[in-house]
């Protein structure tokens, strides 16, 4: 079954505890942590981080975009996030990394730019509760999602049911009402959706719009027919 993650980054940020209730139907809280030199960007951090996960039943999903990932991921977990990303590109010991964060209580998750192959971490995947295929160069929200990265999203899930893992697939950036079955056909089961939300009338609504259309196209997709999509 799809998961549809809301990413606060296109939220109002003057209202987050609200923004965070209007879409509680969700099945995570996608948190964007960018630190200026990762990303060309500058969001939120720890502070607010522990005031969302205060002020929302709703479990977070931190997004690091970050530098030294080794150093600042566990602080992330201390904060109350369930699941922390960081990116392969920026950690100096992925598999430790991923460890300590599973240690800690959360779900550990490893993220890849656009332009970052999968196919050299494939003997990592074990150690990981997700992997994320960037669909969009990070750094920004709202922008076009790039059809290019679905035969990466395809290859990851060969690696995935190749190895019999039970490690969500998740895709971020340009997720849409036009572009989730895409995604979903090629093999992605979690859904990072910004503006597809938060830029609706009814951000509620467009949770259970994006999940509807991700469930019926993994429902008749050859890769979750002869892996068994599970149900999250």
């Amino acid at each position: 079954m799809a998961q549809i993650n809301p990413s606060i980054l296109s939220a109002d940020f003057a209202r987050l505890a609200e923004e965070a209730r209007a879409v509680e139907g969700a099945d995570w809280l996608h948190v964007d942590v960018m630190d200026n030199h990762f990303v060309p960007n500058l969001t939120l951090g720890v502070p607010v981080v522990e005031s969302l996960s205060r002020a929302t039943d709703t479990p977070l999903d931190c997004h690091l975009m970050m530098e030294d990932p080794d150093r600042w991921a566990p602080q992330y977990v201390e904060a109350g996030a369930g699941s922390v990303t960081f990116h392969a590109e920026a950690a100096g010991a992925p598999v430790r990394l991923a460890r300590e964060i599973r240690a800690k209580g959360a779900r550990a998750a490893m993220a890849l730019k656009p332009a970052t192959p999968v196919e050299p971490y494939e003997d990592l995947l074990p150690e990981l509760d997700m992997l994320l295929v960037m669909t969009v160069e990070p750094g920004f929200g709202g922008q076009a999602f790039l059809d290019i990265m679905l035969p990466k999203i395809r290859r990851t899930r060969e690696l995935i049911n190749k190895h019999g893992l039970e490690l969500w697939l998740q895709v971020d950036g340009g997720v849409s009402e036009s572009t989730i079955e895409r995604c979903a056909e090629a093999g992605a089961d979690v859904f990072v959706a910004g503006s597809a939300v938060y830029g609706a009338e009814d951000p509620a609504q467009a949770v259970r719009t994006l999940r509807e259309r991700a469930d019926r196209t993994i429902a008749s997709a050859p890769w979750a027919c002869d892996h068994g999509a599970t149900a999250r």
